[in-house]
C-alpha cells in the first residue's frame, strides 16, 4: 500500500520542477514510510511513496519498464490478489520479469493490454500509468473503490494523487470551497466525483481516466449490474461460502506482518475464522493469527445503548478470539485520550475533510497507531452489512417507504452540523436531485417485484454511497499509520453475487445477513452468530462529552466557524448536561471542532 502522485502538462517542461513533485510526494510520507520516489520527463513528473508488503527489496516505484531510456513508468498503490496468475500468462506471453512484485505484473499487464488492463486486475488498487510513446497518462481506480484517486485541472493537463492534499502542494492548485463543495460535504449523500474542494474529483470506483493532447476521457470498466439468480438456497450458501473463502484467502499474502481485525460481530468472526483456518494450512496446526478489538476504559461500567449500538463488544470478541485460536488484543483507550488536540489535528488531516465522526475516527486512530507497533497488514470486516443486508434500513418498513436515502432517517439533520441559514444552501432541494439521480443509477431485472426492485435500490445506495464513505475513513486513517488495511468483503465477483441474490434468499432467516450467519455455522460461537448488528464502539464517558463541549465553544469563537455554522441550533447542545447528551447532538458538536479544526489547517479560500 503506498501513497501515489503527479501530473502531466503539455504546456511546460516538468524537467525544471523537480520541487513540486517532491513536495507534493512528501505530504504521502504517512502512506509510505518505507520509501519514496520521483521520474520527471519533459512533459510528466511522477511521485510515489511506498508502504512495502510484497517483495520488499524488488518493488521500488515509480517502475518503468526499462531502466536507460522508460517509454512507461508507473506509480501503483494497491494490491492486486491475482498476481501470480496473470504473471504465469503473461510470460506465456512473452514477457520477462525482473522482480516479484504485483507492481511489476501491473505495469506489464499494461504493456500487453493497455488500458484494458483494469478488466484483468482483482483487487484494491490506484494507479497511474505515462505512456512516453503515446503521451498519454491513465488513471485506473479499482472497482469497489477501496483505494482513493484524486484529480484536479492545471495549465496543459492535470495533477493526481492518492488524496487532495498531495494536490495543495502544486502551485497551481489551492484548497478552495465554494457552494457545492459544502453541500457535498454537510448534505452526507456521498457522491462518487465532486468533493468538497473545488475542482478537485475522485476517479471513480471502477473508472478510469485517459489524457492526451486531445483532452480526457474517462469511462467505467466495471459497475453493478442485475442478472437473473438461478440457484436455489442450497446453492446460494455454498456459493457465498466459496466466494468468501476465496476471498479472504487470497489476501493473506504478505511479505510482512499480518493481522485481523475482530470486533465480536459476525462479519469480522467469519473472516478470521477462515483465516485463522487457512494460516494452519500453510504454516502448521499451530499457527494463530494476531487479532485486535478496541475498547473504551469504563465501557464495562458506563455502557450505554443507542441508536446505532445494542451491546458491548469487547466479551464477544474475546469469545470470538478464544473460538477461533486467535492471538487477540483488546486495545483499551481512555475516553480522555481522545480529546488530545493533537489526535484531533492528525485525523482532520488524514481525512482532508470537515466530515467524520469524532471520537470514532479519533479511537480507530489510536487503534491502527497501536496495531501498527506487531503488523504491518490488517484484514477488516467493512463491507459485510452492505452486501449481505445488514443494515437497519433493509428491514424497517419507514425506511424502505422513505424517498430518501435511508440513512438519513438515522444520522439526518440531528447529525449534520447545522450550517448557518444565510448561505442559503439549499441542502433539502440537492438532497432531492441526488436520490432522484441516485434512483436512475440503480439497474433493474423485468420482473421483479415491487418489493424486490426496492431492496434492490437500497442495495445499490448502500454500495455505491453508504460504503464509500466508510472506505474513506478506514483508507485515510490506517494509511496516516502507515497501515495497510485489506477488505475481502469488497471482492467484486461477491459484491455482484450477492446483488444478484433476490431479497427472500438474503434474509430467509427472517433476519438480517442470513447468507452470511449460513456460511458461519460451526466457524463462530452461537452468540455471535445469533447477535444484533453493532457499529462501531462509541465511549460514554461524561468527561468525554464535558470536554468535547468546550472544544466546541472554543470552536466557535473562531470567526469561519461562526460564518459556517448555525449557533442557534449548536447552542442547545453546548448546553446539555454533559450525563445526558444525545448522541445525535454530540454528533454535531463533533463537526464543529472538526470544522474548526480543517479550517485552521487547509486555510481554504471560501468562495460562498
Amino acid at each position: 500500500m503506498c501513497g501515489i502522485t503527479g501530473w502531466v502538462s503539455f504546456h511546460r517542461d516538468a524537467r525544471t520542477q523537480a520541487p513540486v513533485i517532491e513536495a507534493m510526494t512528501a505530504t504521502l510520507a504517512p502512506r509510505g514510510p518505507d520509501a519514496g520516489g520521483v521520474w520527471l520527463g519533459e512533459r510528466a513528473a511522477i511521485g510515489h511513496r511506498r508502504l512495502a508488503v510484497i517483495d520488499v527489496a524488488g518493488g521500488v516505484q515509480p517502475m518503468t519498464d526499462r531502466p536507460d531510456t522508460p517509454t512507461l513508468v508507473l506509480s501503483y498503490s494497491g494490491e492486486v490478489y491475482n498476481h501470480h496468475e496473470l504473471r504465469a500468462e503473461l510470460v506465456g506471453r512473452g514477457h520477462v520479469f525482473r522482480t516479484r512484485s504485483d507492481t511489476e505484473v501491473v505495469l506489464r499487464a499494461y504493456i500487453e493490454w493497455g488500458e484494458a488492463a483494469a478488466d484483468h486486475l482483482d483487487g484494491m488498487f490506484a494507479f497511474a500509468v505515462w505512456d512516453e510513446r503515446a503521451q498519454r497518462l491513465l488513471l485506473v481506480r479499482d472497482r469497489l473503490g477501496v483505494k482513493p484517486l484524486f484529480w484536479a485541472a492545471v495549465d496543459g493537463g492535470l495533477a493526481f494523487a492518492s488524496e487532495p492534499k498531495a494536490l495543495f502542494a502544486h502551485p497551481e492548485i489551492r484548497p478552495r470551497v465554494d457552494a457545492d463543495g459544502l453541500r457535498e460535504a454537510y448534505g452526507l449523500l456521498f457522491n462518487t466525483g465532486p468533493t468538497v474542494w473545488s475542482g478537485v474529483r475522485e476517479v471513480e470506483p471502477g473508472g478510469l481516466l485517459v489524457l492526451d493532447r486531445d483532452g480526457i476521457r474517462e469511462r467505467r470498466y466495471w459497475q453493478l449490474e442485475a442478472g437473473a439468480h438461478e440457484d436455489d438456497l442450497d446453492a446460494t450458501v455454498d456459493r457465498i461460502g466459496t466466494l468468501v473463502g476465496t476471498a479472504a484467502r487470497s489476501r493473506l499474502e504478505a511479505d510482512v506482518p499480518l493481522c485481523s481485525l475482530l470486533s465480536g460481530g459476525i462479519d469480522s468472526t467469519v473472516l478470521t475464522a477462515l483465516l485463522a483456518d487457512e494460516l494452519r494450512l500453510r504454516e502448521g496446526p499451530d499457527a494463530r493469527i494476531r487479532s485486535y478489538a478496541v475498547d473504551y476504559s469504563d465501557q464495562a461500567e458506563r455502557f450505554t445503548g443507542d441508536i446505532l449500538r445494542t451491546g458491548h463488544d469487547t466479551p464477544y470478541a474475546t469469545e470470538a478470539g478464544a473460538f477461533i485460536g486467535t492471538d487477540h488484543s483488546t486495545v483499551v483507550l481512555d475516553p480522555r485520550a481522545l480529546l488530545d488536540p493533537e489526535h484531533r489535528k492528525a485525523v482532520v488531516v488524514a481525512r482532508d475533510s470537515p466530515i467524520g465522526v469524532g471520537d470514532m475516527d479519533t479511537s480507530l486512530y489510536l487503534l491502527f497507531g497501536e496495531i501498527r507497533r506487531h503488523s504491518t497488514v490488517a484484514l477488516s470486516g467493512e463491507a459485510a452489512d452492505e452486501v449481505f443486508g445488514g443494515y437497519p434500513w433493509f428491514h424497517n418498513p419507514k425506511a424502505l417507504a422513505a424517498g430518501t436515502f435511508p440513512w438519513l432517517l438515522v444520522t439526518g439533520d440531528e447529525a449534520a452540523m447545522p450550517l448557518n441559514p444565510e448561505l442559503d444552501l439549499c441542502i433539502g432541494e440537492f438532497r432531492d436531485d441526488t436520490y432522484r439521480s441516485a434512483l436512475a443509477a440503480v439497474p433493474h431485472l423485468d420482473g421483479e417485484t415491487s418489493a424486490e426492485h426496492r431492496q434492490r435500490e437500497m442495495q445499490h445506495l448502500s454500495l455505491t454511497r453508504w460504503l464509500r464513505q466508510l472506505l474513506h475513513r478506514k483508507d485515510r486513517l490506517s494509511m496516516a499509520q502507515g497501515l495497510e488495511v485489506r477488505v475481502p468483503y469488497c471482492d467484486h465477483r461477491l459484491v455482484q453475487y450477492a446483488f444478484d441474490a433476490p431479497w427472500a434468499l438474503k434474509s430467509f432467516d427472517g433476519r438480517e445477513k442470513s447468507l452470511l450467519r449460513a456460511v458461519g455455522t460451526g466457524l463462530a460461537p452461537e452468540s455471535v452468530l445469533h447477535r444484533p448488528k453493532n457499529h462501531y464502539p462509541a465511549t460514554h464517558h461524561p468527561d468525554y462529552n464535558r470536554g468535547l463541549q468546550d472544544m466546541a465553544r472554543d470552536a466557535l469563537s473562531f470567526e469561519q466557524v461562526r460564518a459556517l455554522a448555525d449557533e442557534t441550533r449548536i447552542k442547545p447542545c453546548l448546553d446539555a448536561p454533559p450525563e445526558h447528551l444525545e448522541w445525535g447532538h454530540r454528533l454535531r458538536l463533533e463537526r464543529v471542532v472538526d470544522l474548526a479544526l480543517w479550517l485552521d489547517h487547509h486555510r481554504p479560500e471560501l468562495a460562498l
